[in-house]
């Protein structure tokens, strides 16, 4: 249920960025997404279609990319996509790994008139 409060600081970061920014109209917000964020995406867009009514963010497209989870180990350097939440390396079998990417959660952009 923590995307509803996720996405309601979405709208409230469009809503500051449309007064620092004076515009009036939101087409579309880019989001990035890791894959171990604990986000979901479609409750996320769910949310987002109620919330946003009657704000400027109102029939803004949300464009959501996602970042696959990949670690680095911390043993003999070998890069992996992490699968199944295992953070193992597939390479050596050491446990002293290190997550590079896909706890990302941002607003990236948005396209506005």
């Amino acid at each position: 249920m923590h995307e509803l409060a996720i996405t309601e600081g979405i709208i409230k970061i469009v809503e500051k960025e449309s007064q620092k920014y004076n515009f009036n109209k939101v087409n579309a917000i880019k989001l990035v997404v890791g894959e171990l964020s604990g986000v979901f995406p479609q409750l996320i867009q769910d949310y987002f279609d109620i919330a946003s009514k009657g704000t400027i963010a109102e029939g803004a497209e949300l464009i959501i990319r996602r970042v696959e989870a990949k670690m680095r180990c911390n043993e003999c350097g070998s890069e992996a996509k992490v699968e199944n939440h295992r953070l193992r390396c597939r390479n050596c079998g050491s446990l002293n790994v290190k997550i590079t990417s896909g706890k990302e959660f941002y607003v990236d952009s948005l396209e506005v008139d």
